[in-house]
């Protein structure tokens, strides 16, 4: 491509509303541009960015057996009134109308559709197991759309879902998907660990993510220092510490006038927040829910909405819910005689002696309570496990980490195929429900993680296999005719090879070139100057610093040397 031609406009400035780097790369470097909130048009450099991720998944989809089809991004109501999603997956959703006023959605994600198409395609076990993909444009009307394609309204999806017979079927469908996953984030360049997840909105018994550490990233990791345990923090699970025993004490109501934090209570009692259980009060769904923490721990929304069966809106309860459920302001809600739909207490709060909580009355606390004497509750684990704690498979320090999702793979066995009534004939002749997975990769999102791992302070950084352009030929200046004469051949000598390359033959100073070659990141410089009277050119790798000069002859297998690595 010449850059003369190309649609492209770099830009000297960082946008005011890019956050993080490959959100101000990306518009920098004229991969994309915005259209409204949350929107994006991706540019010719970037679609081709984009294009090469596509090609990577979908070579390593296609190895595994899986089949692509296309869905449409339109869905007709009742495929998700089915599966009892309509009214459940919230205000993200875009719900559209047709003339004759019958319900769509702009499909956020696709799970109604696969199912109706294989109902309606498979009838007998001979059939599966079936894995079936698409790579399309997704919509959520995301509340607060933010770094770039990281977290947009519209963005590029791979889903795929998978068709079993058995739990066993679903098992070896499950472990292609994650090694393929594993193979295409490798060819990507780029560095995702696999967690242990929450299943979400989408259900199903198990899943697992693929994500990239990232400093922005919207979620936190748990890693342990010794094993290969990793998982979500909404996922992971948290080990109580041990507290000693002792002899249970009698309650004692104590007034606390101004003390309603943890941090008041402790200096108040001459003690530390180790002593304290918290009672937070939540709207989940409409009913109204006490969890019970220690007073240094936090509350894990994910698990809390587990434990009541999957919550579609859980909130913090306003004050005067807060009223109704303690009889007391905000700051001394306690579980002894508190009136809400059910308290949950975290184990750790379980094991805990002659403890403080608030009284239900304001300005009051109690000390020496315990659990099992003076009130009951659901006992689970309900907050998030800290750094320092103990790994749950092995034992060790466990640390925490932020990350990006780029990848999530679930079993969903037949939480859709049971509700749509999808099922095959068995062996038996038996009717019975299909058993499904479901894996999807956030393509763009992938492409926004790449250049968060790969760049610098002058641009991106390409991995070889997604670069739009693998050699960058910058002849230094066009009006020389040998100059324009040797970039010329190396340029098509190049495409010959099946190379894709770029030629910068505006006529522009050669820094602005160089700037601009760095900023778009690609992986290898040629600079055509003065020195092709002496038969050379320069060679740079885009990763380097170092700048060789080579004979012109021997550019070709320079080239072909970074494939070969």
């Amino acid at each position: 491509m010449k850059m003369s031609k190309m649609l492209m406009l770099t830009l000297r400035e960082v946008p005011a509303e890019a956050e993080i780097a490959s959100h101000k790369l990306m518009l920098r470097a004229g991969l994309m541009r915005k259209m409204a909130s949350g929107i994006y048009n991706y540019m010719p450099l970037g679609l081709k960015a984009l294009k090469n991720v596509e090609t990577i998944i979908r070579e390593e989809m296609d190895a595994t057996g899986a089949q692509e089809f296309l869905a449409s991004a339109m869905i007709p109501s009742e495929l998700w009134k089915e599966s009892g999603r309509w009214d459940a997956y919230g205000a993200e959703m875009f719900r559209v109308k047709d003339r004759n006023d019958r319900d769509f959605c702009l499909g956020p994600t696709h799970e109604e559709v696969f199912t109706d198409i294989a109902r309606n395609e498979i009838k007998s076990y001979k059939q599966l197991p079936v894995n079936l993909y698409q790579i399309q444009t997704k919509y959520r009307d995301e509340r607060r759309p933010r770094f770039g394609v990281m977290r947009s309204r519209e963005f590029i999806m791979k889903d795929a879902y998978s068709f079993d017979k058995d739990n066993e079927g679903l098992d070896l469908s499950f472990n292609k998907m994650h090694d393929a996953y594993v193979n295409i984030f490798n060819k990507c360049g780029l560095d995702a660990k696999c967690v242990e997840a929450d299943s979400g909105a989408i259900g199903g018994s198990n899943s697992a993510e693929f994500m990239v550490k990232s400093e922005v990233g919207e979620d936190d990791i748990v890693f342990c220092t010794a094993c290969d345990y990793a998982a979500n923090i909404e996922k992971a699970v948290s080990t109580p510490e041990t507290m000693g025993k002792e002899e249970l004490k009698k309650v004692n109501k104590v007034e606390t006038p101004n003390a309603k934090t943890i941090e008041d209570l402790v200096k108040f009692f001459n003690t530390t927040d180790k002593k304290f259980a918290k009672t937070l009060i939540f709207n989940a769904d409409g009913k109204i829910v006490a969890v019970m923490v220690r007073g240094d721990r936090e509350v894990n929304e994910t698990k809390v909405s587990n434990a009541l069966g999957g919550v579609t809106e859980l909130s913090m309860a306003n004050a005067e819910e807060v009223k109704n459920a303690t009889n007391a302001e905000v700051g001394f809600a306690g579980p002894i005689g508190i009136k809400v739909d059910e308290l949950l207490v975290d184990n750790e709060v379980a094991n805990m002696f002659n403890f403080i909580v608030g009284a239900n009355e304001t300005g009051y606390h109690i000390e020496n309570v315990n659990y099992g004497r003076d009130f009951e509750g659901t006992v689970g684990d309900f907050r998030n496990i800290t750094i320092g704690e103990k790994c749950p498979h092995c034992g060790a320090e466990i640390t925490i980490a932020r990350g990006t999702e780029v990848g999530h793979i679930f079993k969903l066995g037949t939480k859709y195929s049971e509700a749509m009534g999808a099922n095959f004939i068995d062996e038996n002749g038996e009717s019975k429900p299909f058993i499904m997975g479901c894996y999807g990769i956030g393509v763009t999102r992938t492409l926004a993680s790449i250049i968060e791992q790969h760049h610098d302070d002058n641009g991106i950084i390409w991995p070889l296999s997604v670069a739009p352009y693998h050699v960058s030929i910058i002849p230094v200046n066009i009006k020389d005719e040998n100059q324009m004469k040797v970039a010329e051949e190396i340029y098509n000598k190049l495409k010959s090879m099946g190379i894709e390359v770029i030629m910068d033959d505006r006529n522009e100073r050669a820094g602005v070139k160089f700037k601009d070659s760095d900023l778009m990141g690609m992986p290898m410089r040629v600079t055509v100057g003065k020195k092709i009277n002496e038969g050379q050119v320069e060679f740079k790798l885009r990763n380097s610093d170092d700048i060789e000069v080579i004979n012109i002859e021997d550019v070709y297998n320079k080239v072909k040397e970074q494939f070969n690595k």
